[in-house]
């Protein structure tokens, strides 16, 4: 078995993070990890109790003008790219990592940590409880339904809901 190992307490100092923009508001609670490889531009907001789980390496970018909501969780051990008006629903889970598989003989645990990145598009929003899986872009201006899980690439302007997640309608 391993030896567990503390991933620090997420507390953080603003000057810490890699880039901080004007006008950023966290709100109480919000724990930052790796906060020299978290980069937040202009005018963001990131609700209470947030988890942004920057990594050792890759980078957790979020553009001006976003909007994150209470209870987040990213994690971007494999690099996570948010463009500029997004909303980001409460709840919602952004991955970047997993583990593959090393067959029946061996726990899931012990396979290979495979990262793959998630970038959201500008003008995007993302439902309350919506879960991004690793290697997920999101096209510019896509709506994600509450709830949703995303294991795909999805276009600009689509609009997708479900699990897994399927474009029901491009946006006009």
């Amino acid at each position: 078995m391993r030896s567990p190992r503390s991933h620090g307490s997420g507390r953080f100092d603003l000057e810490d993070l890699g880039h901080l923009g004007q006008g950023v508001v966290f709100e109480e609670g919000v724990l930052v990890f790796h906060p020299e490889n978290v980069e937040i531009s202009d005018r963001v907001y990131v609700g209470h109790q947030a988890i942004l789980k920057g990594y050792f390496k890759n980078k957790m970018v979020i553009g001006s003008d976003c909007w994150i909501g209470q209870r987040c969780f990213f994690h971007s051990a494999g690099g996570i790219h948010i463009e500029e008006d997004v909303g980001i629903g409460p709840g919602v889970q952004i991955l970047t990592s997993l583990h593959d598989d090393p067959g029946r003989d061996h726990p899931i645990m012990d396979g290979a940590l495979r990262l793959a990145p998630v970038h959201i598009g500008a003008g995007s929003d993302i439902g309350v409880g919506a879960i991004l899986l690793p290697g997920v872009t999101l096209g510019r201006g896509v709506q994600v339904g509450a709830g949703s899980i995303v294991t795909r690439n999805v276009p600009d302007f689509a609009i997708v809901a479900g699990n897994p997640a399927r474009v029901l309608r491009i946006r006009e």
